[in-house]
């Protein structure tokens, strides 16, 4: 049973290549979970195996700026060219059905939706050294080295604002981080800021 009736919005982050993508549908592919992920927006190609809606809605760069200026964004930045937003129509409706809310974005657009939504939950994902960040950068196959250095430069600026997040998840084994992002969830849910209100009504009592 929840105490409380608002779904919780968790953002998943970190820089580009820690395995963000990968420890998401890992934790998505867990049994008996209420998670539902909220499919960012993109001006990039789309790569080989994503499939439009599904790993990311791929629009033009005209069509992207024109939701900006319309405020149809929860947050969104823009990296090595290319922009990246959250539709905050999706995100407001799934968290009034009581839903799980599972972000996967940048560490520049997680920041921003903190400050729009004080209550989320922060995780940034790390990998277990900066050795096998680079490997994965290179393994992808999909990107020239001047923007293979671009995304290691900015990965190593990012990695001093973990400080601004509520948990650190070292990405060892996939299926250890999911593990420990899904125990962080359910934690989450006992807090008593968040339950509170629930259980005085529950049990027929007034705060003080």
């Amino acid at each position: 049973m929840k105490l409380n009736d608002r779904g919780l919005l968790v953002v998943v982050s970190g820089p580009s290549g820690v395995g963000k993508g990968t420890v998401r549908k890992a934790l998505f592919e867990m049994p008996k979970h209420n998670l539902t992920y909220s499919v960012s927006m993109t001006t990039r190609k789309q790569r080989p195996g994503e499939k439009d809606g599904v790993d990311y809605y791929f629009v033009s760069k005209e069509e992207f700026l024109k939701r900006v200026e319309e405020g149809k964004f929860l947050e969104h930045a823009e990296f090595v060219g290319n922009y990246y937003g959250t539709p905050l129509d999706k995100v407001n409706e799934r968290l009034e059905d009581g839903q799980e809310v599972v972000l996967e974005i940048e560490v520049e657009g997680a920041l921003q939706v903190k400050k729009k939504v004080p209550d989320c939950v922060m995780i940034f994902i790390v990998p277990p050294g900066k050795e096998a960040l680079y490997q994965r950068l290179r393994k992808r196959g999909t990107e020239s080295e001047d923007v293979i250095e671009q995304r290691i430069e900015k990965a190593n600026r990012e990695f001093k604002l973990a400080k601004y997040y509520d948990y650190i998840v070292v990405n060892d084994e996939v299926s250890n981080a999911a593990d420990r992002i899904m125990a962080i969830i359910r934690a989450e849910h006992a807090k008593t800021a968040r339950s509170i209100h629930k259980y005085m009504e529950l049990i027929g009592e007034d705060e003080e």
